[in-house]
């Protein structure tokens, strides 16, 4: 089955190079969005999330706060 990842992220994060790197290394393809250049994602983001920390990942619709490589891998299918 093909998982749906998206990565909110900025730049000068390093939770979420942290992220990007541990899906590059277990080969889950995302979608990365940098939410600096986007501003209309970060609000939406905040918005649907309540969140204004990054890197928040949606998983197949569940949402991961921070860097939490456990819980990415409960989600993937």
């Amino acid at each position: 089955m093909t998982n749906t990842v998206t990565v909110y992220s900025t730049t000068t994060c390093p939770y979420c190079d942290m992220m990007k790197n541990f899906l590059d290394e277990q080969n889950i393809s995302y979608t990365n969005v940098d939410v600096q250049k986007d501003p209309i994602a970060a609000n939406k983001l905040v918005q649907t999330t309540g969140q204004m920390g990054v890197p928040q990942t949606n998983v197949n619709g569940e949402w991961v706060l921070g860097f939490d490589p456990n819980r990415v891998m409960e989600l993937v299918k």
